[in-house]
C-alpha cells in the first residue's frame, strides 16, 4: 500500500490515496501506521475518497483506531494533495468531512505545489448537548468542572467534534498529559472530548497545547484552534482576529461572531511518500 507522510504545524498523518488504493480494515491499519516505533508514525490514519458532490472526502481515524469527524490540520493536507496530484486543479474548491463540506482554497503556492490552505471551517456549535455535554445550559462558558485534584473553568464548542477550552498561565509548564487524559473521558462528555490549554499572550495572540482524544497530545490541532478562536470572543478574552502559537507552528483564526464561520489558514506539508504492506 502507498502513503503519504503531511503534516499541518506538526500535526502528522498518513495519507492513503482511495482513489487507487483499497483499504479493507481502517481501524486496524490506523492503529498499526499510526504507531511511532513500530509503524511509519503519526497522530492517525486519513484516507484521500472519491465523493459525489465534492473534489474528495477525507475519512480520518484517531492513533487508537476510533474516528474523528473532521481535523482542519488535517483537511488543510488533504486540500493539498488534491491540488499537488491534480486530483483537482482549481485553487478553490470543497472537499466532504465527517462533519459537512468544507470550502478550502489554496492561498499560496509555489510552483505549483500548495503551501498554504484557508479553510472555511463552519460556525462553532455552542449548544450544550449538541457538542455534545451533559450541561442543561445552552451554551457552555466559564463552567465549573472539577478532575483529580483541580477545578477548571471551561468553555465547550464544536467545530463539527467537540472541544473543552481551558485558560492556564504557564501552559509550557502545565502537565497536560495529567489533566488532559482526566478531562477526556470525564463524564461531562458522553463521546470524549479533546481538550485545549491556552495561555494567553495578549488579547490578538495565544499559545495552545492540545489533548486529543484518541491520540494524546498532539502538536496542532485545527479545529481545536478554531474553537479557541470562538471561544476567545464569547469570554471577551480574546478579539476575533487571533494568532496562536501552537507546538508545530502558528495558525491564523478570524471569526466575526455568532451567525458566521470560523476562517483558518495555515501551512501544509508533505513529508515522504513510502509503501508498506496493509
Amino acid at each position: 500500500m502507498n502513503f503519504t507522510k503531511m503534516h499541518g504545524a506538526g500535526n502528522d498523518y498518513i495519507y492513503v490515496n482511495a482513489f487507487k488504493e483499497t483499504i479493507t480494515d481502517p481501524i486496524a491499519l490506523a492503529k498499526k501506521v499510526s504507531h511511532r516505533h513500530f509503524g511509519v508514525g503519526g497522530d492517525g490514519l486519513i484516507l484521500i475518497k472519491p465523493h459525489a458532490s465534492a473534489a474528495a472526502e477525507m475519512e480520518m481515524y484517531n492513533a487508537d483506531g476510533s474516528s474523528s469527524e473532521m481535523c482542519g490540520n488535517g483537511l488543510r493536507c488533504v486540500a493539498k494533495y488534491v491540488f499537488d496530484y491534480k486530483i483537482c486543479t482549481d485553487t478553490e474548491f470543497d472537499l466532504a468531512t465527517g462533519a459537512g463540506i468544507k470550502k478550502v482554497t489554496v492561498s499560496k503556492q509555489e510552483n505549483g505545489i500548495a503551501t498554504q490552505i484557508t479553510i472555511d471551517m463552519g460556525s462553532p456549535i455552542l449548544v450544550g448537548k449538541e457538542i455534545p455535554t451533559t450541561w442543561e445550559s445552552d451554551t457552555v462558558i466559564n463552567q465549573e468542572i472539577s478532575v483529580l485534584d483541580k477545578t477548571f473553568h471551561a468553555t465547550c464548542i464544536s467545530m463539527g467534534n467537540p472541544h473543552c477550552i481551558i485558560y492556564v498561565d504557564d501552559v509550557k509548564n502545565f502537565p497536560v498529559e495529567k489533566y488532559g487524559s482526566a478531562l477526556e473521558n470525564h463524564e461531562r462528555f458522553p463521546n470524549r472530548v479533546n481538550i485545549e490549554f491556552i495561555e494567553i499572550i495578549s488579547e490578538s495572540e495565544v499559545i495552545q497545547r492540545t489533548w486529543e482524544r484518541g491520540s494524546g497530545e498532539t502538536w496542532a490541532c485545527g479545529t481545536g484552534a478554531s474553537a479557541v478562536c470562538a471561544a476567545g470572543v464569547l469570554t471577551g478574552k480574546t478579539t476575533k482576529d487571533l494568532l496562536i502559537h501552537l507546538t508545530g507552528g502558528d495558525l491564523q483564526l478570524n471569526w466575526e461572531g455568532l451567525g458566521s464561520s470560523v476562517i483558518m489558514t495555515g501551512p501544509a506539508a508533505e513529508v515522504f511518500k513510502g509503501s508498506i504492506e496493509p
